[in-house]
């Protein structure tokens, strides 16, 4: 099992391709389209937002009630969301010009947009940029690589990875293009993600994994606290590999959800790392926790506390901001036992002792916090169960993208 080089087009049968639409205001890829050979079961996982787009209740009828999908229709610049009827009506059109340009049903067309909230998306556009895309989609991993860029909003570089393994003699692989920079909040799935597989696994199989597996990858990122009412993630799986079925748990299921989490991990950091104004990728790792449960509170209470953010951001070693952020955390825990460990490229520092302050150096500690990557592990001592999440720091440009977003 390992990373391979590529995308959404790293497994047989997938094709890609993004290109400018028109859709923003700069000349810049705005749309990309997703496309299986065949029918491809689907599975899904979406906002928890109360308000949702249109895409996503059009996506989420489709996985549920078709459970399969053969094409995906994306844009960026605008999100279709608390845009009504009209909205909803853009979906139906969009599914319906991708359907006649490709030769295949509307309902095995999935939209999803991200952008700008309550703005209508001009279809003739949308339309056209379908047309426009589907005599140029290809198994290439540039074709891939053009589509995971065109899915981009405040996002500074795409995310698209890939992960190969063998089931029963076959060749299995595993791709996946994700975005999200801003509005980005551990709530079931917190950004657009698309991954593909030409894995043979059924529906019911598909939506286990990958509604068990969020679990530990996208519901532990998080950048600013918003859940979007656009979060998207879509798995399809068109069974070009040729390996035996998945139809229940075993040793095929357990490796092919072994390798949809590397997969998943990898975006999941990847997102976290590029957030909005961030200069670092800030990971908690809470380990020896008494349950798994307590683990997840505590390291998700700390990755999004505002005040530990930007302690990171300044490389100060505050390490009264993450002790305040697990006691707030609703999780119940003896402070008295509590080790805290500063990590990154630069060494590793005991910060706390026992709940108390550590014997450190703030000039050692301020020199591993100015790395790239910062990890933050909070040891328990309260038994044997580890959780992870993954964050950025806050800095001042945060606020400038944010204000100046729709300009």
């Amino acid at each position: 099992m390992e990373y391979i080089s590529g995308g959404v087009t790293a497994p047989e049968g997938f094709q890609a391709i993004g290109i400018a639409a028109g859709i923003k205001k700069q000349d810049r890829k705005d749309m990309a389209m997703l496309f299986s050979k065949v029918p491809a079961n689907a599975a899904g996982t979406f906002t928890t937002n109360v308000v949702k787009a249109a895409p996503v209740v059009w996506d989420r009828r489709i996985v549920q009630e078709n459970k399969q999908a053969q094409a995906v229709v994306v844009n960026s610049g605008i999100a279709n969301a608390c845009t009504g009827k009209e909205g909803m009506d853009y979906c139906a059109q969009t599914a319906q010009a991708a359907g006649a340009a490709l030769g295949i049903e509307p309902e095995l067309v999935l939209c999803a947009s991200t952008g700008v909230i309550g703005a209508q998306l001009p279809i003739d556009r949308i339309c056209s940029g379908v047309r426009t895309m589907t005599p140029l989609l290809s198994d290439s991993e540039e074709a891939g690589t053009l589509a995971a860029e065109a899915i981009m909003t405040t996002d500074t570089r795409k995310k698209e990875t890939a992960v190969r393994f063998t089931l029963g003699g076959k060749t299995v692989t595993i791709g996946g293009m994700s975005k999200g920079s801003g509005m980005i909040h551990p709530n079931m799935c917190t950004m657009l993600a698309f991954l593909t597989t030409d894995c043979a696994i059924s529906q019911e199989m598909l939506q286990k994994a990958l509604s068990e597996d969020i679990k530990s990858t996208y519901n532990m990122i998080s950048v600013d606290g918003d859940t979007s009412t656009n979060d998207t993630c879509i798995l399809m799986a068109n069974g070009l590999a040729g390996n035996e079925m998945i139809t229940a748990p075993g040793e095929d299921f357990d490796t092919f959800c072994a390798a949809l989490n590397m997969v998943n991990t990898w975006l999941a950091k990847h997102m976290a790392a590029d957030g909005e104004g961030a200069s670092c990728l800030f990971e908690v790792i809470v380990e020896q926790a008494e349950s798994h449960a307590q683990a997840v509170t505590l390291a998700k209470s700390v990755v999004t506390s505002n005040l530990v953010k930007t302690a990171i951001a300044g490389h100060d070693a505050n390490w009264g901001r993450i002790l305040c952020a697990m006691g707030y955390s609703g999780a119940e825990f003896d402070p008295e036992k509590v080790d805290l460990f500063f990590e990154s490229a630069n060494g590793t520092l005991q910060i706390i002792s026992e709940g108390v302050a550590a014997d450190y150096d703030e000039g050692e500690a301020t020199h591993i916090l100015s790395a790239e990557a910062v990890t933050a592990r909070i040891c328990m001592h309260a038994g044997e169960e580890t959780a992870t999440a993954w964050g950025c720091d806050l800095t001042h440009e945060y606020i400038s993208i944010n204000a100046d977003y729709r300009s």
